[in-house]
């Protein structure tokens, strides 16, 4: 079974991108920012965009998972 990854707001600031850049590439997607600050989104959404931004975030969730069941 795999676990699907949720990418929330704070991934994307811990990573050290700000909200309202954050805001405009949503937008630039067609993806719903409010929904976003709201419910988080799955990873693979993100990820389905190609952008490299998506990436980095998505590298940090799951590294912060990893370690948060290790410990």
């Amino acid at each position: 079974m795999t676990m699907q990854t949720v990418i929330t707001i704070d991934h994307v600031r811990a990573v050290g991108l700000c909200v309202n850049g954050t805001r405009t590439w949503f937008a630039r997607h067609d993806l719903d920012f409010r929904a976003f600050l709201r419910d988080g989104c799955d990873a693979d959404t993100l990820l389905a965009t190609g952008d490299a931004m998506a990436q980095r975030v998505l590298e940090h969730a799951r590294n912060q998972s990893s370690q948060r069941e290790q410990g």
